[in-house]
Order: structure tokens, then C-alpha cells, then sequence
């Protein structure tokens, strides 16, 4: 795999962008990608051609996390007003909004199991009227990185309701102190790819493991000595973990066996984003040394190293398989410097 530059959006927000997934493509239309800014808006931009398709306004502090559910039919905003907005893509037509206390809202990731057909139940439910279209949608949850609370938050889909907390224990003593406890501050959160784990990175530098159908506590995952601010799944291996840390490294691990598999170096400063391509034989990182980096999973070393950024790059996301006439891969990288990057593989 090789990455070539082939389009930037200068000025594509009007402050810093923090956040970028794509949307799946639909069978009437491509995958989309969506981003989000501290001016407090999501966009969505065409594919290739990197055209601004829609802005959605809703929030009223920076936006610091997007998620898109495998249907691609819906999506999710989350900002620094404690709000997560679940929109519908096409439509901007408000699903839900999620509320939490201060600073218990990070990043999110919907459950990557599509375990009904959301396509069919959408045209059906289309002629509905939306209060009863996404009740019908069962199966699913939304799970959100819950900050300051030391948990992960998994919301229902079909109810948009709270169902479980998914907490970190206290550290093991007599009397474990606030302080403590206050360092599992967490950022950021995983699903596997079959959806029977969750994994969450800590701002004191641990990664939680859990087991989603018991709501059960597993491990962590030592190695980082600072914030992990980006975790994924490899999409063929759901036992192995990458991780991102503002320790400069890039760490695998085999999240069920509890070991580290390898620690990538290569960034000079922090690592705030990671992400695996389609076919898991490679990630790509954005740090705030203003560089992405792809990494050849095999030699355990970073290959490529993309400059098109001129502060720190808070998002990359590799765009799923699937859609009509798609034969090349792409990737997206996001910026302090509000810009967008688009990259192209095959």
C-alpha cells in the first residue's frame, strides 16, 4: 500500500477540525465523509471530489467526536456542550439528543454488528413519520467514551435510552484516592469487529478491556506511560488492539491475551488519532507533529510519512469497502489548521 495526495480543503471549517469518519455508502449514494470543528458544525463531503454536501449546525461548543452507524442511513455529533446529536444523514432531521454531565462526552463508536438489515427496515420505515421510524431499529447501541465519569456509556438505539455504565474499577488498596481514580479520565473507545468487546483509553495511559453481553470488567492493557487518545480493532482479527498515545508511540496488542504485540515509533510528538485500513494490513496515525504516517503492519514500521498538514492532525479515517463503482481506497486526515486531506491506495 501507497499513499498519494489527492485533494485538500483549505478553510474547510472555520476552526481547528478534531474529528472525521465516513459514512458507509447506501444503495443511493456513495460513502460520505463527515467531519467535525470546534466552530460547533458536522459536514459532510462527497468522496472524491472533497465537495461540501451539507453543513449541520445543532451544537453550541466544538464538535470533538463523529460516528456513523453500518447502515450509513444515521450518524452521531459529539461536542463540548455535553450533547451527542443523532442525525439522519441524508435528511439533517434530528433522531435524538443524548444529554450527560460536563465533560462525560468524548468519543463514539456505534456497535460495527449490523444485526438487522437496516436498509430494508429504512424503506419501509421511510413512509413512516421519523417519532416511529428508528423505534423499529432494535439491536444496536451507541457507546460513548464517558470522560470524567471513568466509564464507557452504551445508549440503545431503538429507545435512545441510557442502558449501562460500563465502569473502570478503582484502583485495588484500602482507601484508592480521588486523584487516582480522577487519572481514568476517558478519552476514547473500540468496538471489535464482531461487537463482543469494548475497549476504552485512559488518560493516565491504561487501556480497559470489556466484555459487552456481561457488562463485565475483563483487563487492561499496560504500556503507555500518557493519554491514549485513539483506539481500533484490526477489521480481520477482532483479538488484536492499536493504540495511539501522546507518548509518541503506536502500540498493537492481543487484547484477549493481555499482551503487547509490538510498539511502533516513529512520531516526534503526540499520537491523537489511528486508524486501520479494510484489509488490516496496514494503520494510519495523525499526530501532533503535523504528519500522517502509514504504518506496514508486517514490518512492525512506519512506511510513508504525508506532510500535507501545517499543525496537528486530530483525525484519520480510512473509507470502508462497499458502494457502487468503487475501485480505489481512500483516506482522510483532519487539522488543527482546518483543513482536510484526502489520500488515495489501491
Amino acid at each position: 500500500m501507497k499513499l498519494a495526495g489527492l485533494k485538500s480543503v483549505e478553510n474547510a471549517h472555520d476552526e481547528s477540525v478534531w474529528a472525521a469518519t465516513w459514512v458507509p455508502a447506501t444503495d443511493t449514494r456513495p460513502a460520505l465523509l463527515l467531519t467535525g470543528s470546534l466552530d460547533e458544525t458536522v459536514k459532510l463531503w462527497r468522496p472524491d471530489e472533497l465537495e461540501l454536501e451539507r453543513t449541520n449546525t445543532g451544537h453550541c461548543l466544538g464538535v470533538v467526536s463523529v460516528a456513523a452507524h453500518p447502515s450509513g442511513v444515521i450518524a452521531a455529533s459529539a461536542a463540548l456542550d455535553s450533547f451527542v446529536r443523532v442525525f439522519d444523514v441524508d435528511t439533517n432531521a434530528t433522531i435524538a439528543t443524548l444529554e450527560a454531565p460536563p465533560s462525560e462526552v468524548w468519543q463514539m463508536q456505534f456497535d460495527p454488528k449490523d444485526r438487522l438489515n437496516f436498509g430494508s427496515t429504512y424503506a419501509v420505515c421511510c413512509m413512516l413519520k421519523y417519532e416511529t421510524t428508528y423505534k423499529e431499529w432494535k439491536g444496536t447501541t451507541l457507546a460513548v467514551a464517558g470522560g470524567g465519569s471513568a466509564s464507557i456509556k452504551l445508549w440503545d438505539t431503538a429507545t435512545w435510552k441510557l442502558i449501562a455504565s460500563l465502569s473502570i474499577p478503582r484502583p485495588e488498596g484500602p482507601k484508592p484516592s480521588d486523584k487516582a481514580n480522577s487519572k481514568k479520565f476517558v478519552l476514547s473507545v473500540a468496538w471489535s469487529p464482531d461487537g463482543r468487546r469494548l475497549a476504552c483509553g485512559s488518560m493516565d495511559g491504561t487501556i480497559s478491556i470489556f466484555d459487552v453481553a456481561r457488562a463485565k470488567f475483563l483487563h487492561h492493557l499496560e504500556g503507555h506511560s500518557m493519554p491514549v487518545r485513539s483506539l481500533v480493532y484490526s477489521p480481520i482479527d477482532a483479538r488484536v488492539l492499536f493504540s495511539a498515545s501522546d507518548d509518541t508511540h503506536v502500540h498493537m496488542y492481543d487484547a484477549e491475551g493481555k499482551t503487547l504485540v509490538g510498539a511502533m515509533s516513529g512520531h516526534t510528538s503526540w499520537v491523537l488519532s489511528v486508524d486501520a485500513s479494510p484489509d488490516g494490513t496496514g494503520i494510519a496515525t495523525g499526530s501532533s507533529d503535523k504528519t500522517v504516517r502509514l504504518w506496514d503492519l508486517g514490518m512492525r514500521a512506519a512506511v510513508q510519512t504525508m506532510s500535507n498538514h501545517t499543525d496537528q492532525v486530530w483525525g484519520v479515517s480510512f473509507r470502508p469497502p462497499g458502494g457502487n463503482g468503487v475501485l480505489a481506497g481512500r483516506l482522510a486526515s483532519v487539522s488543527d489548521d482546518k483543513s482536510i486531506s484526502l489520500y488515495g491506495y489501491s
